[in-house]
């Protein structure tokens, strides 16, 4: 299984943020930061927002910065948040995809408990418990 570099960017945006709480960030610091097109984070960072994991205020004195307690941020929530248009697998897509061993097929219900785990795991951990402070050193660089 590989994620996305959208699902990617947006785990990678919420540890800087969690580092660096309350602090908030211009979405060019925040792009600069993690070396990633700021374009491409604008539409995660838009994506994060409407999922109420960040907040973001615009003008001066605004920018984006997490809008949860990092304890309450489950990383399977997140990921499954992120991928969510995402279908692991085309007969997993909501139009039902169009692959024809789908009548005799007994590897989707392998595919999907495997999903599942990997969510599951995801969210036993929370976004707190990926701080250290090697992330805060990093994340302080940038001030």
């Amino acid at each position: 299984m590989k994620l996305t570099a959208f699902a990617d960017f947006g785990l990678r945006t919420l540890l800087l943020l969690a580092a660096s709480s309350p602090r908030s960030w211009s979405s060019a610091e925040l792009a600069q930061r993690l070396q990633v097109s700021r374009d491409h984070l604008i539409k995660v960072i838009q994506r994060l927002a409407a999922g109420g994991y960040v907040r973001t205020a615009r003008g001066a004195g605004g920018g984006v910065s997490l809008a949860m307690d990092p304890e309450q941020v489950r990383l399977g929530q997140v990921m499954a948040w992120m991928e969510q248009p995402q279908a692991l697998v085309e007969c997993f897509r909501q139009d039902g995809g169009h692959c024809n061993l789908s009548p005799v097929c007994r590897l989707r219900g392998r595919l999907a408990a495997a999903e599942r785990a990997f969510y599951e795991e995801l969210d036993r951990s929370t976004l707190a418990e990926c701080l250290q402070p090697g992330l805060r050193a990093f994340a302080d660089a940038m001030e």
